[in-house]
């Protein structure tokens, strides 16, 4: 999971995904003074967001390579963030330390979902905040990840798809254990681009799944995932225009830790 998460030039997703960080933002009210934590934080779109509105502010991610691009975002963003390596299943933090603990389309990825939804609760103060963005089935990244799964080795033991942490019934249940009080909101996201060759060169380059499959894949097997994306792409395009344009939902939670 570090490798794969470490391959893509993810800075160029970051930027399409960043609004739907300072949506989670503006849904957490951030008050000037909180603790917030950024779990799995990639480059540290809602690290900054957080910061920007006055929040003291840890960013954390399981890969040196992001943490790496976060330092250096925060250095050149004039923004004091915090950055720490460190795995969503097993976070280095003491328990009950920040006011809200945060994850956008991050930690949803992490294998063993039991253990991401009692560190995230863990760590959140009495009264505190767990906030999710997570992507749900179905849409353009939903049948992408059916896409990938397709071309991939099967593990040798099943995990469960990360794509469930945006079904509303099965976060109820992983936050069972933490929480009675829960707050969805359905939204959507969308992918654009001027040609579908555009499109396809710019996930080529971004998604890391898809780059890890590149690594591992002789060019004439990874030629066939080019073209099942392609597929999907023309399947799916909303645009009229010759233009391409996919969406995807996903699904904003928040949850108060008993306080």
């Amino acid at each position: 999971m570090r490798w794969m998460w470490s391959l893509g030039d993810y800075t160029a997703l970051a930027e399409v995904l960043e609004p739907h960080s300072e949506a989670l933002a503006d849904a957490c009210q951030i008050r000037s003074g909180s603790a917030v934590l950024d779990v799995a934080a990639g480059n540290g779109n809602f690290a900054f967001a957080a910061a920007r509105r006055g929040a003291v502010v840890t960013a954390s991610d399981l890969t040196p390579r992001m943490v790496e691009l976060g330092r250096a975002r925060s250095a050149g963003g004039g923004l004091n963030i915090e950055w720490i390596e460190a795995d969503a299943e097993q976070l280095p933090f003491a328990d009950a330390r920040y006011d809200v603990v945060a994850s956008v389309f991050g930690a949803m990825f992490a294998p063993r979902p039991a253990l991401v939804a009692a560190e995230l609760f863990r760590v959140a103060k009495p009264g505190g905040l767990v906030a999710m963005a997570n992507y749900s089935p179905g849409g353009y990244l939903g049948r992408l990840f059916e896409v990938l799964a397709s071309f991939s080795a099967r593990p040798t033991f099943e995990l469960p798809p990360p794509f469930l942490w945006g079904d509303e019934d099965e976060v109820r249940r992983r936050f069972s254990p933490h929480t009675d009080s829960i707050e969805f909101s359905r939204r959507r996201l969308s992918f654009e681009s001027s040609s579908i060759e555009t499109f396809l060169e710019f996930w080529a380059t971004t998604n890391a799944p898809q780059n890890a499959l590149k690594v591992m894949q002789p060019p004439k097997s990874h030629q066939g995932v080019i073209e099942a994306n392609r597929a999907l792409v023309e399947e799916l395009n909303e645009s009229t225009t010759g233009h391409v344009k996919v969406s995807s939902p996903y699904l904003l939670v928040l949850a108060r830790k008993p306080g």
